[in-house]
């Protein structure tokens, strides 16, 4: 999307407030875009100032706000990265409004920093779904961590369905080699019962990535189904079951209404399995 050339000429906390204004047009994405360019230092201040803001909404943008101040490369912004968790730790255990603290957990995640730890676990049993969400979500990049996986695995039964959910996409992408404990195998069997589809599969690609012998009769339900969505194909390959590549074959024997990406991956899979006969 091109940016306005006016747009050159606004301060940082003026392209926020078009950003603020949330309205779904083009000047608000341009604004959004704009700032990805502006200099880091003056991103990190305009966080701070918003962070201070009497306005809930203000102060989440800032809490976003410090993930672009930040920087994407973790080993070369290292200090820069390092100061804005400082200062949204700074913040958080005075912050009372659900979306802030949400905004906020999203961003420590973003982070990586492991001194948002005990703060964000401090928070697993918030009242507001909101904000056990940003604590799944900040908890995710140390799931090597006893701790922080401990927490996941709590949050994986929470008792609302966006909660349970992100744990479980975040967990799902994790492979065997990166963490594989019996309890997280256990965790995500208990999902299995899931009404959520979503979540359902997501279980599945966990414990498919891990060998478990327990996904394969859920896995074989899922796939039997008159809607299969495009995880429970993943699943099928991170398994390896070779019984599964009859359930496969039918949703490419005949072809079916699946769209381009769920053919690709169904592609991917059958090759994937017939490779191992």
């Amino acid at each position: 999307m091109a940016i306005p050339a006016h747009y050159d000429a606004l301060c940082t906390l003026e392209l926020v407030a078009i950003a603020l204004l949330d309205v779904k047009g083009d000047s608000t994405w341009a604004a959004l875009d704009a700032l990805r360019g502006r200099d880091r230092e003056e991103l990190f201040a305009a966080a701070e100032q918003l962070l201070r803001s009497p306005s809930s909404r203000e102060r989440a943008r800032g809490a976003v706000l410090f993930a672009q101040a930040a920087g994407h490369d973790a080993k070369e912004h290292r200090e820069r990265r390092a100061r804005c968790a400082e200062a949204l730790l700074a913040a958080l255990p005075t912050e009372q409004a659900p979306s802030v603290l949400k905004a906020m957990g999203y961003t420590l995640g973003y982070l990586e920093d492991a001194r948002a730890l005990p703060a964000l676990r401090a928070l697993k049993d918030h009242p507001d779904a909101r904000v056990r969400e940003g604590v799944a979500r900040g908890l995710m990049p140390h799931h090597n961590n006893s701790v922080a996986l401990q927490t996941l695995m709590e949050l994986s039964r929470d008792g609302d369905t966006s909660v349970r959910e992100e744990v479980l996409s975040g967990l799902a992408l994790k492979d065997e080699d990166e963490v594989d404990t019996p309890e997280l195998r256990d965790a995500f069997l208990e999902r299995l019962s899931e009404e959520d589809s979503g979540i359902r599969a997501d279980a599945l690609v966990g414990l498919a990535k891990r060998k478990d012998p327990r996904a394969l009769e859920p896995l074989r339900r899922e796939l039997a189904g008159s809607e299969v969505i495009v995880l429970a194909v993943e699943a099928a390959q991170a398994l390896e079951d070779l019984s599964l590549l009859p359930l496969l074959h039918r949703f490419r024997d005949p072809p079916g209404k699946a769209d381009s990406y769920f053919r690709s991956v169904l592609s991917d899979a059958i090759a994937h399995l017939e490779s191992l006969a």
